[in-house]
């Protein structure tokens, strides 16, 4: 069994501790299990390098990602509206490392028009549900929703691509929608309808960048 399938237990306990110290508003348990849940998902990255079969460029793009990541976790904790457009900018260099990482490794095929006809739909229908309490937030979230969509489409392409094989472009393709889904739910919970148990929205969040972290470890 590979190394990494002994921290994914720790990662399901960590998030799961997370995800209740968030609904009852424990501040200091979310300030300790929020990066720990993080560096435990960077340390499944970086064990692909103990892979005998590894790609560097994959292993390294998903661990920029991962740490942009790390900042944004960090800068969300503390709940004022610059930490939250630190937050918005930090994931927002992760989706582009994230992008730039797939785009490197993927063609364009038949499956990117189905793909970026549905994330164009839907990221436009989200934008007018969320657009009457944006405010000045417009413009930087029309450009989170493009990169975000960007990504997802370029993670759906590994389907396509002769660099993956077929269990890890489930996962990067897995991965990227759960992270899609839970910033929606983010953005739904704080800028249209907000319910008492958005913060469920972690699990979708850390089981997308487990999967994107854990597809480093399954190169042939």
């Amino acid at each position: 069994m590979k190394t990494i399938m002994y921290l994914i237990p720790l990662i399901a306990i960590a998030v799961f501790f997370l995800v209740i110290a968030e609904i009852r508003g424990n501040r200091r348990v979310r300030f300790i299990l929020k990066p720990l849940s993080t560096l435990l998902v960077i340390a499944v990255a970086c064990l692909a390098f103990l892979e005998p079969t590894q790609n560097l460029t994959y292993t390294i793009g998903v661990l920029i990602g991962l740490v942009f990541s790390f900042g944004g976790d960090v800068a969300l904790m503390y709940e004022n509206r610059k930490a939250f457009m630190l937050g918005l900018v930090l994931f927002l260099l992760a989706h582009i490392a994230y992008t730039a990482t797939f785009a490197l490794m993927t063609g364009l095929s038949a499956l990117d028009i189905a793909s970026t006809i549905l994330l164009l739909a839907l990221g436009v229908w989200f934008y007018r549900v969320i657009a009457p309490n944006l405010g000045t937030l417009r413009v930087p979230v029309i450009v989170y929703i493009v990169v975000i969509s960007i990504m997802v489409n370029r993670a759906i392409s590994t389907f396509a691509s002769p660099v993956f094989n077929n269990i890890q472009a489930w996962m990067i393709a897995l991965g990227a929608i759960l992270f899609y889904i839970s910033d929606m739910m983010l953005a739904a919970a704080r800028f249209w309808k907000p319910f008492r148990y958005n913060r469920i929205s972690l699990a979708f969040y850390y089981a997308g960048q487990l999967l994107l972290a854990l597809a480093a470890s399954y190169f042939a």
